[in-house]
């Protein structure tokens, strides 16, 4: 039959969820990369979870938006009493 292990789980089922695990754990890195920069984490997480490499490589050269100049603030005029 069937060999199994922990609470009843195959073996290859234990494989498949450790490399789901793994697989999403570094899905994040590029995301984090990206999210820092003030792109889209959501968007790169599931960029990522496709293409990994791609998505790593973008996240690293992908301009910084997080530290961009704020726009100019409108000129005051003074209220006269």
């Amino acid at each position: 039959m069937f060999a199994t292990t922990l609470l009843g789980f195959t073996i290859g089922t234990i494989w498949m969820l450790m490399f789901l695990v793994v697989w999403l754990a570094i899905a994040f890195w590029p995301a984090r990369v990206a999210g820092r920069k003030g792109h889209s984490f959501i968007g790169y997480f599931i960029f990522s979870l496709v293409f990994f490499p791609l998505s790593l490589l973008v996240a690293y050269l992908v301009p910084d938006r997080s530290n961009a100049p704020a726009a100019p603030a409108a000129p005051t005029t003074p209220v006269e009493e």
